[in-house]
């Protein structure tokens, strides 16, 4: 059957008149303010059990959704169900509330609706799936090349509290790369710095910020209360002792590394999934010779890798806080800038590794700087 349209002053009379006008937009939509007297009910649930929420099958039924084009897909579904006396808002609520015409407005937190409005429009986030983020700690130590990226998207992904370990302070030749850095702030330490810029971002972010060298005796501080660890490191001892602290307290790992123009992103999950997933030393028994593996201070870094690395390292704490998608666990996305190609390597968890074999004691921390020097 054809569907009336109606104007919002024609479904505003209607209603006051006794017929159900119905807001077929989502939740978090509705948070931000309604037409008054609408009964508030997203459009898929409506169209799964119509009779739980609507009269009787003859009775006036008005539906209104943001803009009109949905409010008309509800109204057709709900025709094709059997009911006889429909219309749909032209407009929407976007013209109700152009028109001044009467708005319920909850008192809600329209800071978080809006600001995450399109996250909350993915089915897999949803308000619950933000509210999840908003409660999530991510704890990253590097607020350089990598931590820089992946912490501004974190930050304005909504996660609640990042925990930032840097002892570094500001130099000229970061700015090439690390973007959360200005020249106003050369010589401020890199978690100050980090916290002026992400506070900016989003103002309901917490960061607790260490102006440290990670070392094992403080690792485990820094970590304890992180949900997922993140590797901004560009070294191979913070490599390693993030790892075995990440084993230790069954915490999941966000690895990223660069050089020149290629970079590595992988999750390592051992501490959760010992048997089943690699840790960082299933991958590298042994640090390479460290001419082999010089940083970028040494080595030079095309100044748009780490942005590409680190939002990798992003979007997998993001999924795994969610618990959507597929991880990188088990598996090693290697990037090549100048050829714009990305290979994957499956990774195994190595049933011999003398930090995650299964039923393995934790053999404690070591002189970690010693270890990758090879002394």
């Amino acid at each position: 059957m054809a569907i009336t349209v109606i104007s919002p002053a024609e479904a505003l009379r209607r209603a006051r008149a006794g017929a159900t006008l119905v807001d077929v937009r989502e939740a978090h939509e509705r948070a931000t303010g309604f037409a008054t007297g609408a009964i508030g009910i997203a459009r898929a649930e409506l169209e799964a059990d119509p009779a739980s929420v609507l009269p009787e099958a003859g009775a006036e039924v008005l539906l209104i959704c943001q803009s009109g084009a949905r409010s008309l897909k509800a109204a057709q579904a709900l025709a094709d169900a059997g009911y006889t006396c429909l219309a749909s808002v032209d407009g929407g609520t976007t013209r109700w509330m152009a028109e001044g015409l009467p708005v319920t407005r909850p008192d809600v937190d329209t800071d978080f609706y809006d600001r995450y409005s399109r996250h909350l429009r993915l089915p897999e986030v949803g308000e619950s799936g933000q509210r999840r983020l908003e409660a999530a700690c991510i704890a990253m130590v590097g607020a350089g090349g990598l931590g820089s990226p992946a912490a501004y998207y974190l930050a304005a992904a909504g996660i609640g509290t990042l925990v930032l370990a840097d002892d570094d302070v500001v130099d000229r030749s970061n700015l090439q790369r690390q973007i959360l850095h200005t020249d106003a702030r050369i010589g401020v330490p890199k978690v100050e710095s980090a916290r002026t810029a992400l506070s900016a971002l989003n103002p309901r972010l917490t960061v607790e910020a260490f102006p440290e060298r990670i070392t094992a005796a403080n690792v485990e501080r820094l970590i304890a209360d992180a949900d997922v660890v993140i590797d901004g490191a560009d070294n191979f001892p913070v490599r390693y002792l993030l790892n075995d602290a990440c084993v230790k307290l069954r915490k999941p790992l966000v690895y990223g590394a660069v050089h020149r123009f290629e970079g590595q992103v992988s999750v390592f999950d051992a501490g959760r999934h010992r048997g089943h997933a690699p840790c960082y030393r299933c991958l590298f028994p042994e640090p390479p010779p460290p001419e082999a593996a010089p940083n970028c201070a040494e080595a030079g870094v095309l100044g748009v890798l780490p942005g590409v690395i680190g939002l990798l390292q992003a979007t997998e704490a993001i999924k795994l806080i969610l618990g959507i998608g597929e991880p990188l666990t088990g598996r090693l996305l290697n990037f090549d800038a100048l050829a714009m190609r990305f290979r994957e390597t499956r990774l195994r968890p190595d049933h011999d590794c003398a930090v995650c074999a299964p039923g393995r004691e934790f053999p404690g921390y070591i002189d970690y700087a010693r270890f990758c020097a090879g002394t």
